[in-house]
C-alpha cells in the first residue's frame, strides 16, 4: 500500500507563498499521476493541480493558473505545489493522490481516479 505524507500547509497572509510537498512511500509501476486537491469547509473536494511522472504533464485547475506551480522529483518520490500570491478563497484543506489512470496524455481530474490519499494539510490564507 503506497502511503502518501503531505507537509508544508500554514497560515499565510492574503499575497503570501507557501510550498506544499508529498512524499510517497514508494514508487510503483502503477502509479502514473500525482495529484492535488482541496476540500474547503462545506464544500466539495475539488481538483486544484496533477502532473504525470514521465512525462511531466500538467494539468491545473484555471482559478490557480498563474499562482500555482506543480512539479514533481523523481529520485525522490515526491510532488510540489509551489502556491504564490495566496488568496483567501485558497483556504482549504489540501490532499495529495496518486492514481494509475491517465486522460489521454495528462493525468486526471476526477478525485475517484486516484487510487491513494494523503491525511490532508490545512492551508490558511487570511486577508
Amino acid at each position: 500500500q503506497v502511503q502518501l505524507v503531505e507537509s508544508g500547509g500554514g497560515l499565510v497572509q492574503a499575497g503570501g507563498s507557501l510550498r506544499l510537498s508529498c512524499a510517497a512511500s514508494e514508487r510503483t509501476l502503477s502509479i502514473l499521476a500525482m495529484g492535488w486537491f482541496r476540500q474547503a469547509p462545506g464544500k466539495e473536494r475539488e481538483f486544484v493541480a496533477a502532473i504525470r511522472w514521465n512525462p511531466g504533464y500538467i494539468d491545473m485547475t484555471d482559478s490557480v493558473k498563474g499562482r500555482f506551480t506543480i512539479s514533481r522529483d523523481n529520485a525522490k518520490n515526491t510532488v510540489y505545489l509551489q502556491m504564490n500570491s495566496l488568496k483567501p478563497e485558497d483556504t482549504a484543506v489540501y490532499y495529495c493522490a496518486a492514481g494509475r489512470m491517465l486522460v489521454g496524455r495528462y493525468p486526471p481530474r476526477g478525485p475517484y481516479e486516484y487510487d491513494h490519499w494523503g491525511q490532508g494539510t490545512q492551508v490558511t490564507v487570511s486577508s
